[in-house]
C-alpha cells in the first residue's frame, strides 16, 4: 500500500508524520496513524517476543505496544519525558509504536520521494515506502504493514 496522496494545484502530495527513533527521523503517512500519546502504564506480557513492550488499556482497548526501534534492529528505544506511543490500525487491531520523540507533520510533493535506500541507518530497505530529504534531514518514510509483519 502506498502513501495517502492528495491532488493540489495538480501536483500530488502526502502527509507524513514525522518521529525519532535512536537520533534518526522516520515518518508516516498521517492517515495510518490513529493517535498518539505519552507513555502510560504497560502491562508486560511474558512470553512476547522481545520487541513488545507490553499492553495498555486505551480506553477499553487493549493495545500491543512495540518498541519500534528494537523492531527495526536498533537499540532499544530510551523512554524518555518526550518518548510517545504512535497507535496505528493494522489488520483490524490497535498497534502502538513507542518512539522516542515526535517531530512535525510535513507535506511533501509526491516527486519529492526518493525510492528507499538498500539500507538506511542500518535498516533494510523492505521497511520503507521511500525517503524524502529537506535541507537537514533525511526522513524514512515507513511500510507500517511491513514493519508489523
Amino acid at each position: 500500500m502506498q502513501p495517502s496522496r492528495q491532488k493540489n494545484s495538480d501536483v500530488e502530495s502526502l502527509n507524513i508524520a514525522t518521529f525519532y527513533v535512536r537520533e534518526s527521523v522516520y515518518g508516516i503517512d498521517l492517515l495510518k496513524i490513529q493517535e498518539i500519546n505519552k507513555l502510560l502504564v504497560l502491562t508486560p506480557v511474558p512470553g512476547a517476543p522481545s520487541f513488545v513492550r507490553g499492553i495498555l488499556n486505551l480506553r477499553g482497548q487493549i493495545v500491543t505496544i512495540i518498541d519500534l526501534g528494537y523492531k527495526l534492529g536498533l537499540p532499544e528505544t530510551h523512554e524518555k519525558s518526550k518518548a510517545r506511543n504512535i497507535i496505528v490500525r493494522s489488520r483490524g487491531e490497535q498497534i502502538g509504536l513507542m518512539v522516542e520523540h515526535i517531530g512535525e507533520v510535513i507535506r511533501a510533493n509526491i516527486d519529492q520521494v526518493d525510492p528507499p535506500p538498500a539500507n538506511m541507518n542500518g535498516i533494510l530497505g523492505d521497511f520503507f515506502h521511500g525517503v524524502i530529504k529537506t535541507d537537514d534531514l533525511l526522513i524514512g518514510i515507513l511500510d507500517i504493514e511491513k514493519v508489523l509483519e
